[in-house]
């Protein structure tokens, strides 16, 4: 167990030190998208621990903030202009009279403490910038779900020192945590080596495929695109596909799930995310195991399990994971979910997932999940986010849970004019 601690601390655990040494930039004023609305004012800097941050305060301010944690990780260093793309992506918002500030996090990579603590930090950020606003609400999109559930946990504050955060708001969010978000990616990975055995080549040097890449690796992703459309043709119309590639794509969607549109996406995250996850953030130690795992829904299922490569989890790795990036459930503010109910990137299934471990921990009180009938997952229906917040608002406001049942009729009453209303009971 020392030992453990010791690996905890010294990898994913300990975020200040990845920005230590960093000078805090001042503010400046940048030009805001034009989807934030005229008169709306942004400004950048970049705080003590690296990361940049970007806030947009509109004219019609409510005195309302939202917290926005990103999704990803992104795996490049962080850049000034990052944030604008999540501040145009969620500027209903903003039009509607929330002021928004969104943080890069410190570095690129995974790190869901890390980017918790970086995005609360750009709540303080706000805060000193432009005193302490009536309301401030949470709001995590994917991987920033994650982010901004573990900070809920971390840093929500109390009823005796006062709340950092009134509500939480979570779209489309990895909120089954670490431990139980990638399997499938590495699941991908090795049915689609035993299907096209280019990833690695034949003439390259072998690696477990659950380490993603070796670190000296110098794939891109386009390279790596070349390869799944060597084997399955993916990028063409099926008309043009040879049998032998159609055979093969069949085969790996059937087994795994991956929606055709997405093959490619998925095959990025389990490559270079795997990459930086395995080995720099858990030192080289496998969080993923397919010992037991049964595929099925191929041409020849026997083949496949006889076949297929397959890894066993260390267990250090899977601890040093769940203690970075597995929730709880012990929330203490309101929280509201919002998650398409055909998200091809993160499965509606983690919503279930989220439930169980809030109810574990005796917090369901806290928490409402609503869905929509959409198969989008970076960006849903303006009007569903709204809806959302407006009954994120009204819980605070009166203390009563909203219905998920009254949010298509919230939605068409009030916010059918952002947007189509799509909110359904799964």
């Amino acid at each position: 167990m020392k030992r453990l601690v010791l690996l905890l601390s010294g990898l994913l655990l300990v975020p200040a030190a990845a920005g230590a040494g960093v000078p805090e930039r001042p503010r400046e004023t940048i030009p805001c998208p034009a989807s934030a609305g005229r008169g709306t004012r942004c400004v950048s800097g970049q705080d003590a621990n690296g990361a940049w941050y970007v806030a947009a305060v509109p004219p019609n301010w409510n005195r309302r903030l939202i917290v926005h944690a990103h999704g990803g990780p992104r795996t490049g260093a962080p850049e000034a202009a990052d944030p604008l793309e999540d501040l145009d992506r969620f500027s209903v918002m903003v039009r509607h009279g929330y002021a928004w500030i969104g943080s890069t996090y410190r570095r690129g990579g995974y790190g869901v403490r890390m980017a918790a603590e970086d995005a609360d930090n750009s709540r303080t950020v706000f805060w000193s910038l432009y005193g302490r606003p009536d309301r401030t609400l949470l709001h995590g999109q994917s991987w920033g779900g994650n982010v901004a559930a573990k900070a809920s946990e971390l840093y929500a504050g109390d009823a005796d020192t006062g709340w950092n955060y009134d509500g939480v708001l979570i779209t489309n969010g990895v909120v089954s945590g670490g431990t139980r978000a990638y399997g499938f990616r590495a699941d991908l990975r090795a049915v689609y080596q035993f299907y096209c055995n280019n990833h690695p080549a034949p003439d390259e040097p072998a690696y477990p495929l659950w380490e993603g890449l070796p670190l000296d690796s110098r794939m891109t992703r386009a390279e790596l695109r070349r390869r799944i459309e060597t084997c399955t043709g993916v990028d063409r119309p099926a008309a043009r596909r040879t049998p032998e590639q159609a055979a093969r794509l069949r085969d790996i969607l059937a087994v795994t799930g991956v929606a055709e549109a997405q093959l490619v996406s998925h095959m990025n995250w389990a490559t270079f995310l795997f990459q930086d996850l395995v080995q720099r953030r858990l030192g080289g130690r496998n969080p993923f195991d397919n010992s037991a795992t049964v595929y099925s829904g191929s041409a020849d299922d026997a083949a496949l399990n006889a076949g297929v490569a397959r890894f066993m989890a260390d267990p250090e790795g899977v601890a040093q994971l769940a203690e970075d990036a597995d929730l709880t459930g012990r929330i203490v503010r309101p929280t509201v979910t919002l998650h398409a109910l055909h998200d091809p990137t993160v499965s509606f299934g983690a919503e279930a997932v989220y439930a169980a471990t809030v109810a574990a921990a005796g917090r369901s009180a806290w928490l409402v999940q609503v869905a929509t009938e959409e198969a989008e997952h970076s960006k849903l229906s303006d009007a569903g986010y709204m809806t959302a917040l407006d009954a994120l608002e009204g819980w605070i406001d009166r203390g009563v849970r909203p219905d998920p049942a009254g949010f298509q009729a919230r939605c068409e009453a009030l916010w059918s004019s952002q947007g189509p209303c799509l909110f359904v009971t799964p």
